[in-house]
């Protein structure tokens, strides 16, 4: 199996798609008002958005985007406007994480992990 797509709910399409393309997202299908699709600047995945009239109850979806060049990405992002509730961190489960949230309070934490994304001291052989 590869994962290759995910959907987000939105309850104001438009505001979202702007968010996402300041974020660095390529816009690929514009079925505005009711959806929309991206592609990210590196790998295959795609995130689509689909707007509902409600959203879900409870924590809501996280959005992990890793990023090599981490701090760079969010000082570029911070200066274009966008706010952090998590500047980079160290992490203990040895991640560098800064935390933000899109238009309908998903999580989103950009990263870096290196090689113990998938292959902590910690991984089960």
């Amino acid at each position: 199996m590869n994962f290759n797509q995910a959907t987000l709910p939105s309850i104001d399409l438009e505001q979202s798609v702007l968010f996402y393309e300041r974020l660095g997202l390529l816009l690929i299908v514009d079925a505005l008002p009711r959806y929309a699709r991206f592609e990210f600047p590196d790998g295959e995945a795609t995130l689509s958005l689909h707007l509902v009239e409600q959203l879900p109850l409870g924590n809501g979806t996280v959005l992990y985007f890793e990023c090599e060049d981490l701090d760079v990405r969010v000082d570029e992002l911070a200066s274009k406007g966008f706010s952090f509730e998590e500047l980079p961190d160290d992490k203990p489960w040895l991640w560098r994480e800064a935390r933000l949230r899109d238009p309908d309070n998903n999580v989103i934490i950009l990263y870096y992990a290196g090689t113990n994304r998938k292959s902590p001291p910690w991984r089960i052989n």
